[in-house]
């Protein structure tokens, strides 16, 4: 069974780095019916223009619509599902049986991915979306490799997908009703306001404090008492193939070029050549919490970051490669950097981790400058590898 590598696409440009970096599909929102609703997504035009793209590279389109729909939503869906089918998009994610019945109806020739929304915890579920004619089951967060490896023995004709890499929600397989409660956004209907990331009090009922209020403290650490790990199954690629899982999925429509260019590459090399320090080393790179394997090896009561909410990485993203060749590189600027920094390559290619120092650096009018502070500026810079536009220069931290 080959392994797919699934990676998220916020908008084309995403989508572009995606693939170049390594992945075999792609999971892209609409403007309507998906759980990113402030993801830029894709217009209808965009879409049609996405898997016309993707196909020409031998590569698939699977499209989202994994809102929990009401009566209204259902009649505005079968004519973008009709849609859909014109596109030849591989692929549609549902999470609600109301749009599956919807999908099928508008569009038969259209498959059909079971989201991880549909709480896929056991073998009859899936079986039971099987009957129904879905393609694919998306399993939940919350299963381990021993139960996933029961349910391709029990639903062998179904290809299982699972989440490798990524932002871990704090409810059970992402159905919350927090944001909703706390701000007006339902994140069961795409506009998730992250509270779980947020830092909490509690109000004492007494007068002992003079403000009335005291930090929650979990084990000294903080107050960050809802705010998951990130997923990072790395080490165990071998172990979910081998339970059944025919495609590994990264989460993040939301994130940056340089993180998706960052994670698929390293997943990739992972994939093709197995886990290594390398590919340890460079998921360090990109923001990331503390990394957990969530409840993949069993039961895990480790899964909350309550250190802080915030992101970390090793490195900078310092700009998008637009040209390379004949001893310079022209980037498009994304961060600060003069000339004496040493910058490193991040390539599908054999350059792929190796440094040079920045001794020249020229505006694209010409001018020369030592300090390259203009955002989206394309820089012309001395380079001594070839490198090809889509790869991406970073700096590492001190």
């Amino acid at each position: 069974m080959k392994i797919e590598l699934l990676a998220p696409a916020g908008n084309y440009e995403k989508l572009k780095t995606a693939f170049y970096f390594g992945a075999d599909a792609a999971y892209i929102g609409g403007k309507d019916f998906s759980l990113r609703s402030f993801a830029d997504n894709f217009t209808r035009d965009e879409m049609t223009e996405a898997v016309k793209y993707a196909h020409k590279l031998g590569k698939k389109i699977y499209v989202t619509v994994n809102i929990f729909a009401k009566n209204a939503d259902i009649r505005l869906m079968e004519d973008y599902f009709a849609f859909l089918q014109s596109t030849g998009v591989d692929a549609a994610i549902i999470s609600d049986s109301g749009v599956f019945y919807a999908a099928k109806k508008a569009a038969p020739e259209l498959n059909v991915h079971i989201s991880t929304q549909a709480n896929l915890t056991n073998k009859y579920a899936v079986k039971f979306w099987a009957e129904q004619g879905a393609a694919r089951a998306i399993l939940a967060r919350e299963l381990s490799l021993e139960e996933i490896s029961e349910i391709h023995s029990y639903v062998p004709e179904i290809e299982l997908e699972a989440f490798v890499h990524g932002a871990m929600c704090i409810s059970y397989s992402g159905r919350c009703l927090l944001s909703n409660y706390l701000s007006g956004r339902d994140s069961n209907r795409g506009e998730c306001v992250q509270a779980c990331r947020w830092k909490y009090q509690v109000r004492k009922k007494d007068e002992l404090s003079d403000s009335g209020w005291l930090d929650v403290e979990e084990d000294g650490k903080g107050t960050f008492i809802f705010n998951s790990k990130d997923l990072n199954m790395s080490r165990h690629i071998n172990e979910m193939q081998e339970a059944g899982i025919c495609s590994f999925k990264i989460e993040g429509r939301m994130k940056s070029e340089y993180y998706l260019a960052t994670v698929i590459n390293a997943y990739r090399r992972c994939i093709d050549g197995g886990y290594s320090t390398e590919v340890e080393r460079e998921l360090l790179t990109a923001a990331h919490r503390d990394y957990t394997t969530a409840y993949t090896l069993g039961n895990n009561s480790k899964t909350v970051n309550y250190t802080d909410s915030q992101a970390k990485g090793d490195c900078d993203y310092i700009g998008n490669v637009c040209a390379g060749g004949n001893g310079f590189a022209v980037v498009e600027m994304r961060g600060r950097f003069k000339t004496g920094d040493v910058l490193e390559t991040l390539s599908p290619s054999e350059n792929f981790g190796k440094s040079f120092k920045v001794e020249k650096a020229f505006t694209s009018a010409g001018e020369e400058v030592t300090d390259c502070k203009l955002v989206q500026e394309k820089y012309r810079i001395n380079c001594p590898y070839n490198l090809s536009e889509g790869d991406i220069l970073r700096r590492r931290k001190v």
